[in-house]
């Protein structure tokens, strides 16, 4: 079989795929049909946690798949309950609802958010603000959060009830919430498909004193730079706040698809029976994956990220053709002379493999990317960069 062929006749076309196709891998390293081999410091667009193929997350999911593969959320599981407990253990959140991806489990937050303000404060309390240059998902709600007009244009109208405000402005944050009755503000640490720009300290720190001064809740979308990617646990511990809700997703489930609204002490006891659902949400076998890889985020993974990054960045920083190199972790944008699409091709070329954030070389490796490995792509990348 033609995979690219059949692939184009018979799948939607809403990917701009590059030429290859991977058949397999083995940590951060895959291959395609003709057995060349290519570093991935993509892994999925941040999902695959500890790369490809990782023994101990197999071996999880497959215990799980020979003893439950699915039961419907009228039932209670074994994984399902022992994840939610090791997530609000190690942040400090209440209760969780499961998905299936990133969008969902904004469209959770999201909901939560107008109900706890229905509630409190009145039905009119429906607006939440957003960051311009953010991004949230694809669905129409999700749509209508994400701060970028280019995703808004083919499917008006969307949601209504999002203003996008500055992520650099404090007055105009201070004038949204003046003029809207607004029940949360949703923010991403560091805007990923935005161009991976983390947010300053000092914005992060008044978004908080404006939340708490107006009595809104406070949402951090961590579904690309969350599950150790920034070198802490979650990104917003980078900033020493605490949120009122928490999506993640991504790299949660090691490469199965699972979402997770992280629901913090306001808003735990916000859903009741039949105010939301999921049918695969907290599917046995995803979590299985989830408690395996969330249980190795520790201490010296996290510092082993931080060294990884700081190897990047030094290595990147004032290079021939490099502007400017941004991001937090091992969630890193680089600003080229070269147009990032010839940079991304030239380094596919030469077996490496990375990814676009609007105008830049995007960087999502694995967490545990062997440094030798991590040399050999960096090396690579530089000579793609290069005049």
């Amino acid at each position: 079989m033609d995979i690219q062929s059949t692939d184009k006749q018979y799948i939607a076309n809403t990917y701009a795929r590059f030429p290859l196709t991977v058949v397999g891998g083995k940590g951060s390293v895959v291959w395609d049909e003709s057995g060349k081999k290519y570093i991935d410091l993509a892994t999925g667009i941040a999902v695959n946690t500890f790369g490809v193929a990782d023994e101990q997350w197999q071996a999880a999911v497959t215990a799980q798949l020979t003893k439950l593969q699915h039961m419907s959320n009228l039932y209670y599981t074994e994984p399902c309950a022992e994840l939610a407990q090791l997530l609000c253990e190690r942040t400090g959140m209440k209760k969780v609802f499961y998905s299936n991806s990133g969008a969902e489990a904004n469209e959770c937050a999201i909901k939560a958010a107008r109900k706890y303000a229905a509630e409190k404060k009145g039905k009119d309390y429906y607006t939440i603000i957003t960051l311009k240059n953010s991004f949230h998902g694809r669905t129409i709600t999700t749509l209508a959060a994400t701060g970028q007009e280019v995703f808004h244009k083919d499917f008006l109208p969307l949601t209504e009830g999002f203003v996008h405000v500055s992520a650099t402005c404090i007055e105009e944050l201070e004038c949204a919430l003046a003029k809207y009755k607004c029940a949360a503000i949703m923010i991403e640490v560091v805007q990923g498909e935005g161009g991976v720009m983390p947010l300053e300290q000092a914005f992060v720190d008044k978004v908080v004193e404006l939340a708490e001064r107006k009595d809104l809740l406070i949402i951090c979308d961590e579904v690309q730079v969350g599950n150790g990617r920034s070198g802490m646990l979650y990104g917003y511990m980078n900033y020493g706040i605490t949120p009122d809700i928490v999506t993640t997703a991504k790299g949660l489930g090691g490469g199965l698809p699972l979402g997770a609204t992280l629901l913090g002490e306001k808003v735990q006891d916000i859903f009741t029976p039949g105010t939301h659902g999921s049918t695969f949400g907290g599917n046995p076998v995803c979590c299985a994956g989830a408690l395996s890889i969330m249980s190795r985020i520790d201490d010296a993974l996290l510092a082993g990220v931080r060294e990884r990054a700081k190897y990047i960045k030094n290595e990147l920083e004032g290079a021939d053709g490099i502007v400017s190199v941004s991001g937090l972790g091992l969630m890193i944008g680089i600003k080229t002379q070269k147009d990032a699409g010839e940079v991304i091709a030239e380094c596919m070329k030469h077996g490496v493999l990375v990814i676009k954030a609007k105008d830049k070389v995007r960087l999502l490796p694995a967490l545990n990317i062997p440094m030798d490995q991590l040399k050999e792509a960096i090396s690579v990348l530089k000579s793609a960069c290069a005049n």
